[in-house]
């Protein structure tokens, strides 16, 4: 269900609805920037500006005509997903984005059959979508009659149940009611069911005769010990403070990553924006979606220091548990690992390279967690940035003679006496290895530093 078609097309398209806007000079790595151009009413925020150039790539992708076919078919699945909720791309904002979209997908909508579209597996959102974009004066395109997608609104094959959205909130509060639960909602227990109706025994209802001096002696009795034992009851020990983890570089959660996207930053030049999956499951804290995947936004300072097409559809190594900080506007939720050469004695930071991207093994997967050999342990799920642990154990990151990534404990004041030291000489070098022993290395720096 793919088609073919190039950037001078989408430009020329672009130039035919809005010529003072888009020049036919321009090439599609401007396409970014020109949204505002083309609706110079609409603010787009930093954000906006970074989903902008995500679609489209996106869009770019979906008219690949050689893309595997279920790829292609979940790419449509997560765009038909996104627009359920949505207007345009954006939410209700026009943008360059739902013009390259339509000009992308238009071919291939015009050609689905009539359950493709309306079908109870089709694309309805899609449909609906192309429809709104040929013919809203929102988008301002000038699109002939006999060009425009024929969509007819009253051949719909199967109409999917709208969903409530108290029905909905309800039902997700159930599960979450039913997940915390867990065995115990099976078998709730029941608080004073001896002492519920029926439960009395066969004496209890029997009549018996009363000594209310007895009784009242008792009580009197019962009521003093009860004082007493308050009296008497012990202090509460103190709660002792969780036990810290020794430090170590296995706090550090290290993991393979897939950089499936990577634009500038908007508005720092020496930053680079990624789209990063890294193996987080749905609904992870500081995590998006893009084409089907979670995926992490991350600010690297590599703009110029390694080349954009290098930054492509590749994998690379991830810092995961560094808390999220915000970069020009965007916040970053990793850190991609690199080396350059150590700094000279006098240096405060490298100018201008070389740097490299550190290399998982061959066929490792997004989200593999990799660790330093005789390293091993449990990450832990942030990093206190008031304990310092990464700035810590960052010096000890190398790599060695034969290009491999390592960690070396020796000369590291903070493991002195603990278990780095006792290590250093029988450890050497850990490397840094996937669970099969894979070696993450780099391309040619050898005694460089990593981080």
């Amino acid at each position: 269900m793919s088609t073919s078609t190039s950037p001078k097309d989408l430009i020329s398209f672009l130039h035919t609805s809005f010529p003072s806007a888009v020049p036919g000079t321009i090439t599609e790595s401007d396409l970014p920037s020109t949204s505002h151009a083309l609706y110079p009413s609409v603010t787009y925020t930093d954000p906006e500006k970074v989903e902008i150039s995500q679609w489209l790539t996106t869009s770019a992708r979906l008219a690949m005509p050689d893309e595997d076919e279920a790829k292609h078919a979940e790419r449509l699945g997560s765009l038909n997903l996104h627009l359920s909720t949505r207007t345009t791309l954006l939410g209700s904002k026009p943008s360059v984005a739902d013009a390259a979209l339509y000009y992308r997908l238009a071919p291939a909508v015009k050609g689905w059959s009539a359950e493709e579209k309306t079908g109870e597996k089709g694309y309805h959102h899609v449909v609906r979508y192309i429809d709104f974009v040929q013919n809203a004066p929102l988008f301002g395109l000038s699109i002939p009659a006999d060009e425009k997608v024929n969509i007819d609104v009253d051949d719909v094959k199967f109409v999917h149940k709208p969903i409530d959205p108290k029905e909905e909130k309800e039902r997700k509060k159930k599960e979450k009611a039913a997940a915390a639960a867990g065995t115990d909602s099976q078998n709730p227990l029941v608080v004073g069911r001896g002492k519920e109706k029926g439960q009395d025994t066969a004496k209890s209802k029997e009549p018996q005769p009363e000594d209310t001096t007895k009784a009242s002696t008792a009580t009197d009795t019962t009521a003093q010990l009860s004082k007493k034992e308050k009296k008497e009851k012990a202090p509460k020990p103190a709660k002792q403070p969780p036990k810290e983890s020794p430090l170590s570089p296995s706090l550090i959660d290290l993991r393979v990553g897939h950089i499936l996207k990577a634009i500038p930053h908007p508005d720092a030049n020496s930053l680079y924006v990624s789209t990063i999956a890294c193996g987080d499951p749905a609904g992870t804290k500081d995590t998006s979606e893009y084409e089907g995947l979670v995926v992490r936004t991350v600010c690297s300072g590599l703009n110029g220091l390694i080349p954009l097409e290098e930054m492509q559809d590749r994998k690379i190594i991830a810092v995961c548990n560094l808390k999220p900080v915000k970069m020009r506007g965007i916040t970053s939720a990793a850190m991609v690992l690199a080396a350059s050469p150590r700094l000279k004695e006098g240096e405060e930071h490298h100018h201008a390279g070389p740097v490299e991207l550190v290399d998982p093994p061959e066929g490792a997967q997004a989200g593999e967690r990799v660790c330093f050999q005789g390293w091993e342990g449990e990450p832990e799920g942030q990093l206190n940035p008031k304990k310092k642990v990464w700035e810590t154990l960052q010096p000890g990151f190398t790599t060695t003679q034969l290009l491999e990534v390592g960690f070396e404990a020796r000369g590291l004041e903070a493991l002195k006496g603990g278990e780095g030291e006792k290590g250093e000489e029988s450890k050497g070098v850990g490397l840094l290895v996937t669970k099969s022993g894979g070696v993450c290395t780099v391309r040619s720096l050898q005694g460089a530093t990593v981080r």
